[in-house]
Parts: structure tokens; sequence; C-alpha cells
């Protein structure tokens, strides 16, 4: 047994398919069959389902795949604390965040991480709160900003800061001419919401059992420039975070967005990675990078009204 046949059975896991496994390993699909045919015959018991269509691991076979994947993240990572050792701040960094944030936050970061980490480089994953948990806990991530909490005492939340909700309203909407909300002016209104899955949606619907509001029923978005695109048309109102409006954004014509006079429902925004990784006193310091947005991006000072 070697690392080189773990990872040929970790990818198999993964894709499901031979062709497509040994094509990220960069091995032929003859290759990759008689390695895991080799070693099923080590372990003398069967890792894989065969048939015509699919390819399935058995219940050991995820097991032991499992278990070859935390093995292989240990080898990477003792790799890279050597490598660290000798250049702290250079490397990869595979990092995890929601899309409700992604394209709103990473404007404002990129360029201060390139100006103080150089050599550094930052491989993006964006996907949904509990798909990037997952890639975070097997190894597959080193790192993910995410909303706190977790819930996880296995990872280490690291925060970095609170960003407020504005409400967004059709410019014809009859608390429009408002300068300011309170959670009372929801009560009895239906909010649009994104689609099950997003951390935000559990956020506005927090926001809407204490003011009163409810959820708009037969629309549910999958991206807050729906959202946005729906209230601009006129459709309804919702919660957008104060970072999603800020430029590079453009305004959307036919929105106004209204900031809260007090108690502004908000989220809280971490760096989460494993207890164990090795990466944490680098991660500390990647943190405090993420955690110098202006004050007045996450509290909605800057967005146009």
């Amino acid at each position: 047994m070697n690392l080189r046949d773990l990872k040929y059975l970790v990818a198999l896991m993964d894709h499901k398919h031979f062709g497509q496994a040994a094509e990220a390993c960069f091995v032929s699909q003859p290759t990759l069959s008689t390695q895991i045919k080799k070693l099923e015959d080590e372990l003398g018991v069967p890792l894989v389902e065969r048939s015509s269509r699919h390819v399935m691991l058995t219940d050991v076979g995820l097991e032991i795949a499992g278990r070859a994947r935390a093995v292989l993240d240990e080898v990477n990572q003792m790799r890279e604390l050597a490598r660290r050792t000798r250049d702290p701040e250079a490397g990869t960094i595979r990092m995890g965040i929601f899309p409700t944030l992604a394209p709103y936050l990473l404007p404002h970061v990129i360029p201060q991480l390139r100006k103080r980490f150089p050599k550094l480089t930052l491989l993006l994953t964006e996907e949904k709160t509990e798909e990037v948990l997952r890639r975070l806990r097997d190894g597959r991530l080193d790192a993910a900003v995410l909303a706190l909490p977790v819930a996880d005492t296995t990872l280490h939340e690291e925060f970095l800061f609170e960003e407020q909700f504005l409400l967004a309203v059709p410019d014809t909407h009859a608390i429009a001419k408002q300068k300011k909300v309170s959670g009372g002016d929801l009560d009895g209104l239906d909010l649009l919401l994104l689609e099950d899955g997003h951390c935000l949606r559990e956020h506005a619907l927090a926001v809407c059992r204490l003011s009163g509001a409810d959820e708009q029923s037969g629309f549910r978005a999958t991206s807050l420039e729906t959202l946005r695109q729906m209230v601009g048309s006129g459709v309804g109102i919702t919660l957008m975070p104060a970072l999603a409006v800020q430029p590079p954004v453009a305004p959307m014509p036919g929105l106004r967005l209204l900031r809260f006079s007090a108690d502004a429902p908000s989220r809280r925004i971490g760096l989460v990675w494993r207890r164990s990784s090795a990466f944490s006193p680098f991660l500390k310091r990647l943190a405090k990078v993420l955690a110098a947005v202006p004050k007045p991006l996450l509290s909605g000072m800057a967005a146009p009204r």
C-alpha cells in the first residue's frame, strides 16, 4: 500500500467514474484500475462495485477511502508545515466561502491579501455553507469564511467582523420615503427570501420571527442578485447584507435601501479551520487581514440610498 494508491481510491470516491478519476490523477484509466485492484488484493476485501453504467464504493471501500483522505491530508500538512518553516507566508491555502458573501467581500480584501502575502497562492471555493463545512472537515479545504457560529467543536472560529442588514424596497413602496426603519415597520410585511441551503435565508427568517414579518409565498431566489432584481422590479422587499450593495456593485434602478434605526439585524462572519490544522499560526495572521474591512462598508453607511 502506498500514498499513490490511496490517492486513486479517494479520487474514485469523489468522481464515481474510473475515467474521470484517472484524469484527475493524471494517469491512464487502465493504470488506475490496475492499482485499485492491487489495493483490493492487498487488503483482501472488495472496495468497488463495478457495473457497465456506474461505479460505487462498497461500505468498507467508503470507510477506507475516508481514512485514506485523512491520511493524505496529514501528509500534505506535514509537507506544508516543513515548507512553511522555511517560508511561513508562502505556499497555497484552499479557502471556502459562501455565495452570499464571496463576490461582495473579496473585492475589498484580495488586494490587501496580495499586498500582505505576495507569495501566497489562494485557491477559493464558493459553495453553500454545508458543502464548505463538509470539505473543510474532510481536508479538502484548509479554512473557510463562514457565518458564525458553526457549532462544531472540532473547528476553530476566529471572529472577523459583524455585517449589518439593510431593508431593500421598491422606490414606490409605502415606506420607501422613510429615512430609517425599525423592526416594527416589518410587522405584517412579506419578504422575498433565498432558497433552502443559504445561511442568509436562516438569518432573514430569524428577523421575520422577531419582527412579525413573513416569507412571500410562491417565490424563492437562487442568488442575492436575483433578489435585487426582483425588488428593483417592484415584486417585493427583502433584507440585503451591507457588503452586497457597496461599490463595485452597481446601484439598482427602482430600489431603495433603508438602514435600521436601532438594533439592526446583522450576521457575524469568521474564519474557520480545523483545530488540528498545521496552518493555525498562519491562518491567525490571515484572519487579521480579512477582518480589516472598513466599518462604513459593514454598516451600510457607504451604500447608495
